[in-house]
């Protein structure tokens, strides 16, 4: 699997050279390729990749912002006629450049987010915007989570997220989200999957600053049906990995005559690479059936000698009256580039319907 700053190449340089020059008055394809495939490229990550293909094309581009807004209208429809895929990561540059260059010119920017995010998604573009122009911005994301493409009401409310992953938060809504509220209000019941499970994460997001409002969202909307449930349960899930306890009462998720017994970790020692593997037996000793979320919590040993947990899903099921079952796992350390891995003793916790139950530790060579 090759790095994902190498999906820009010149191959796919060259034959975006030609669809610009069907469309950008005076454009050089060769002028194109030596500014694009310059020494300094080659170094290059991908986001600074995609940056490097705005100021390019900026380069090409007509110097008023408001006739390149309106020139990006036709480089989509060329780009689609010339038999380019819909929301490629590679078309990234194409919202940032609204971004480092219309940021002064808000209702250009606004149309030209609108419709470039129906061909490759902008959330990432209309954070400056949020910045900047707040609850003017966020008048407009309110009036497209009514647009008839599901790409533009996805933007809505993936853009207007309090944190959205790798994108600048925006500490107004961080602080008080109560704009975001009307738009996700519109989509609760939207009929594509895409846009439900971004209402959940925007309000997963919600939670890490005011989880009593998502909580007050989630009891008004139960039962309202399958999907919306669906969305209210994946909008908690940090509060229920986080053992939240008015959110555990809401899905009746205690842990009273619930036990966890014969905990052993099967894997005392090992090395970077390898895995760690543990067992026990969760017990109902209820005398009716039990709805338990089985969950771990991984304490990873730090720099500085503390320990960082992050909690694992096992399973969340019935359990019949008196029921003892087996649990077994394995957690990998294989190296990733997301986190580092310090050797020592770590520890491995089991929770039950939020409850942190047994602990034991391992140590990690």
């Amino acid at each position: 699997m090759g790095l994902i700053k190498d999906i820009y190449n010149k191959p796919f340089f060259e034959r975006l050279a030609s669809s610009f020059e069907k469309v950008i008055p005076d454009f050089v394809p060769e002028k194109f390729m030596k500014s694009i495939l310059s020494d300094a490229f080659y170094k290059m990550e991908w986001k600074e990749r995609v940056q490097h293909t705005t100021r390019v094309l900026h380069g090409f581009m007509p110097k008023d912002f408001a006739e390149s807004a309106k020139l990006m209208e036709l480089i989509v429809e060329q780009l689609r006629a010339d038999g380019f895929g819909e929301q490629g990561l590679v078309f990234m540059f194409l919202p940032d450049y609204i971004a480092t260059y219309g940021l002064d010119d808000f209702e250009n920017s606004v149309i030209a987010l609108e419709f470039l995010t129906q061909f490759i998604s902008a959330e990432f573009a209309v954070r400056p915007f949020l910045l900047k122009y707040g609850d003017q911005m966020m008048d407009e994301m309110l009036k497209m989570s009514t647009h008839a493409n599901h790409h533009v009401r996805r933007f809505a409310s993936e853009g207007s997220r309090p944190r959205l992953p790798w994108g600048a938060a925006i500490p107004a809504l961080k602080k008080d989200p109560a704009l975001i509220l009307p738009i996700l209000e519109n989509l609760k019941n939207d009929s594509s999957e895409y846009v439900r499970r971004s209402v959940a994460n925007n309000l997963n997001d919600i939670t890490k600053d005011n989880p009593e409002v998502v909580i007050g969202i989630a009891k008004k909307w139960k039962g309202l049906g399958k999907e919306t449930d669906a969305i209210i349960k994946h909008a908690c899930r940090s509060l229920l990995k986080s053992g939240h306890p008015e959110i555990l009462s809401f899905y009746g998720l205690d842990a009273t005559h619930l036990s966890v017994i014969d905990f052993k970790i099967e894997t005392p020692k090992i090395n970077i690479g390898g895995e760690v593997e543990f067992s026990f037996i969760i017990k109902n000793e209820d005398k009716i059936e039990r709805y338990i979320r089985l969950e771990y919590t991984l304490y990873y040993l730090k720099n500085n000698g503390g320990l960082a947990g992050k909690v694992f899903k096992i399973n969340e099921k019935s359990y019949p009256e008196g029921a003892e079952i087996k649990v077994k796992r394995r957690q990998s350390f294989k190296l990733i580039t997301t986190r580092k891995f310090y050797t020592g003793y770590h520890k491995l916790s089991i929770m039950v319907n939020g409850v942190e139950t047994v602990i034991g530790d391992f140590e990690l060579l």
